[in-house]
Formats: structure tokens, sequence, C-alpha cells
């Protein structure tokens, strides 16, 4: 028994006449007929009773309507479900995401945006670092992933990049040039420097660190700090200076200052990032939505 057997019966069952339903259905009366002959004989019970008249239901008829019925508006459902998971709007969607982009416009912003077009897709979110992430998208444990995008770490993902994000100096309060508004590296040669390991962040530890070589000096790391957000809180205890991105400048914890960068100022590099081939529709909708929105400067 299949699915358009249950049709067939239904038509005849709600037009009372074998013409009419084959006529509503699309097909010729023969084969109608001879369907529902079929149908009869797989169940071993006489659905109809047949007449001039029409087509009258039996008792093993009217049974085995409202159960059609159920079964029809069941396959109606599931297929409806199967639609809606084909367009993105179920499932689930795995975003891995760096504790410092995460304080990036783009990506609470596209987090928002996608949850209010698909609220009914389940979110799962990862905030590790970059080499942790890629390894979780090369492993398939993520779907895609807000990091700080460098060669050695991202291959062989495809990679949507966002516009470089400028940096800034962050120092104490009590620090003698805490009163200025832009300051180049080269005045914090002689400070202590907290920073974060480069195992935690590969490419902005680099590029801090290039940019304090072209201003002439290796900076004097004398704190580390598991991520960027704790380096703001060590700094606020004066435990030394630093650089952090511009984005991080919104975290107004008591006892720092944030200045811009004179000359030799390195840039934070971020992007989403996925393996190449044909995404699950959540994540081509999410892979959408920062590209249009966000990549592209709509936005950001």
């Amino acid at each position: 028994m299949e699915l358009r057997h249950l049709r067939y019966f239904l038509a005849v069952a709600d037009e009372g006449n074998v013409t009419r339903a084959a006529a509503r259905l699309g097909i010729s009366q023969p084969p109608l007929s001879q369907q529902l002959k079929e149908l009869e004989g797989w169940l071993g019970v006489t659905l109809f009773v047949r007449s001039p008249q029409g087509m009258q239901l039996t008792a093993a008829g009217e049974a085995f309507q409202a159960e059609a019925l159920r079964t029809m508006q069941a396959a109606e459902v599931a297929r409806h479900a199967a639609v809606r998971a084909a367009q993105g709007h179920t499932g689930v969607l795995r975003v891995g995401f760096t504790g410092s982009a995460s304080f990036h416009p783009a990506v609470a912003g596209t987090l928002r945006d996608f949850r209010r077009q698909w609220p009914q897709v389940q979110l799962e979110l990862t905030e590790t670092n970059t080499t942790r992430l890629t390894a979780h998208l090369n492993q398939g444990r993520l779907d895609c992933a807000f990091l700080r995008p460098g060669a050695s770490l991202t291959e062989p993902l495809q990679v949507l990049r966002l516009k470089d994000e400028a940096m800034k100096v962050v120092l104490p309060v009590s620090h003698p040039l805490a009163h200025l508004r832009r300051v180049g590296l080269a005045r914090l040669a002689h400070d202590p420097w907290v920073l974060f390991p480069r195992s935690v962040g590969l490419s902005l530890y680099d590029a801090i660190l290039a940019a304090c070589q072209r201003a002439g000096f290796e900076p004097r790391v004398e704190q580390t700090a598991p991520q960027m957000a704790s380096v703001i809180h060590l700094v606020a205890a004066e435990m030394g200076v630093s650089v952090v991105t511009a984005s991080m400048g919104q975290v107004q914890a008591p006892g720092v200052v944030y200045l811009d960068i004179v000359g030799a100022a390195p840039k934070a590099t971020l992007g989403l990032a996925r393996l190449p081939g044909e995404p699950s529709p959540c994540a081509a909708n999410f892979w959408r939505v920062f590209d249009e929105g966000w990549r592209l400067g709509r936005k950001a």
C-alpha cells in the first residue's frame, strides 16, 4: 500500500462517485477503479458498497477513512518538515568564535540577524582560540567559525574576511602617557608588557610583535594573560601596558585608558571560516547573512 492508494480512496469517499473522483485526481476512471480493487485486496475487506447511486462506505471503509486521513495529514507534516529543513529553517548550527572576536560587532550582529530570520534553528556556540577552531572545522565538529585568519592555520578552509581592524594601546590610568589620545609604540619600549600566549592568538600576537619590531624594539613581556580580555584587567592592575583590538575598547574596565597608535600600528584580522564544499542549509544561510550584511560593509 502506498500513499497514492490512500489519496485515491479518500477522493472517492469524499465525492461518493468514481467518475467525479477521477476528474478531481486528474486520472481516468478505469485506473482509479483498479487501484481501489488493489487496495481492498491488500486489506482483505470491502471498503465501498457500489450502486447506481454512487459509492457508499462500509463500516470497514468508515474506520479506514479516519485512519487514512490521519496518515495523509502526518505525511503532509513530514513533507513540510523536510522542506523547512532543506531550506535551513530548522536544524542545528554549530558556530565557533575566538574570545577577542566576540567583541567585534560583526560577530554579535551576524548571530542576531540570523536568529531573527531563522528562530527555530538551534545554535551551538563554542569559544576557543583560532588553532582549535581550525581543528574543529577540519574534524567536522563546527559548521563555521569566526577566527583570526592566517595562512598556516586556515588552509584548506574557505574564509570570508572582514576589513582589517585597528588596534589600540591600553595603559593604566597611572601611566605618564595616559593623558594622551595617541601614542607611538616606540614610547613604550621600556615599559613592562602584558600579552597573551602566542598559542592563544597566533595572528594577533605576531601582528603586535611585528609592529613593535618596526618601531625598533622587542616588547618586554613580564606578565601573560590567558586571553585578551584578561589583558585589560591586568593592565588595570598596573602590571604593564599592552595592545588590544579597537573593538575591545568597549570594555570599560576601571583603571585603563585606550590610545590610538601613531605610526607602525598593528592590524587585527577577522573572518568567517568553513570547510570547502556544500554546506548544510543552516550554515549556508548563516554564511549569507554574514557576507551580505556585514562583510561587504553594509553594517560593519
